[in-house]
């Protein structure tokens, strides 16, 4: 992707985050993002393409800031590498806030969206295929259905501690307490 889509990525995911996703115009996107508005639709064709390619670019960047690892540290158990991949969805820094908010914001306009509501069952597919993965390597003998049952809890948990962290009803702390009170678990009834 060139670095003038990513800086209108970028933009777009501040601006949902900010105004939400009906507060996104194409105007406030194109200056936030240092670009004209013609460059946007070249890119994106329309409001769904924003949308759809915003949704893929915070996805991207979540699995991002969850698996990178210094490459010099010891390599992780596959139960530390569960709990902080979905503990890193957790945490006060800019990037997640924005991703957080901006999920958060296109979820909830899926409900009246069919084309974004497709987007993000496969985007949610996903995710809950790699945290299955991940409950996988921690209980290698649990059935398939099982662990992505167990995934699916997770990351609707995640998902709703998140909104609460995000509205200011929960405490960041008390989120990731209660996030890895739920790892330990899905990961005990898995080894039953």
């Amino acid at each position: 992707m060139s670095s003038r889509s990513t800086r209108i990525l970028e933009a777009a995911a501040r601006v949902i985050a900010r105004r939400g996703v009906r507060g996104l115009r194409v105007e406030e996107l194109a200056a936030e993002a240092g670009v004209s508005t013609a460059l946007i639709y070249y890119h994106f064709k329309d409001r769904s393409g924003i949308l759809h390619h915003t949704l893929e670019f915070i996805s991207d960047r979540a699995g991002r800031y969850t698996t990178d690892r210094d490459p010099g540290a010891e390599p992780l158990s596959p139960r530390e590498d569960l709990n902080k991949t979905l503990l890193l969805e957790l945490q006060d820094a800019t990037a997640v806030r924005e991703n957080s908010s901006a999920w958060g914001e296109l979820r909830a306009s899926a409900v009246f969206d069919e084309v974004l509501r497709e987007d993000l069952k496969r985007a949610t597919v996903i995710w809950t295929q790699e945290v299955a993965a991940l409950l996988g390597r921690v209980q290698p003998n649990a059935p398939a259905a099982a662990l992505s049952a167990a995934a699916e809890r997770l990351t609707a948990l995640l998902e709703g501690l998140s909104m609460r962290w995000l509205s200011g009803t929960l405490q960041i702390g008390w989120a990731r307490t209660l996030m890895s009170e739920a790892i330990d678990a899905e990961v005990e009834r898995l080894g039953r």
